[in-house]
């Protein structure tokens, strides 16, 4: 039970750190131009960028993946009754 107890706290921390880098962490730090300071941006920008690179892909394969599960069957049921009609 303690095994499991540790994972769910990491589970936990992790999750808040990823929301925090997220919101208020920088995804990267640009010098300015004089080179003493430094600017950051949220890294929200950069998870909007993923998402909307990553999602439609991801769709399409899904797309396809019942697409083929829906031929497969439609192939299935047609050998099916062409056995059935053997069989008579």
């Amino acid at each position: 039970m303690s095994g499991s107890l540790v994972k769910i706290i990491v589970g936990v921390i992790l999750v808040v750190v990823a929301v925090w880098w997220i919101f208020w962490g920088s995804s990267y730090i640009q010098p300015l131009q004089d080179s003493s300071f430094v600017t950051s941006k949220p890294a929200l920008a950069d998870l909007i960028t993923l998402v909307n690179g990553g999602v439609p892909p991801f769709v399409a394969l899904v797309g396809l993946l019942i697409v083929w599960l829906e031929w497969d069957s439609f192939k299935i049921q047609k050998e099916l009754s062409t056995e059935e009609k053997k069989s008579k």
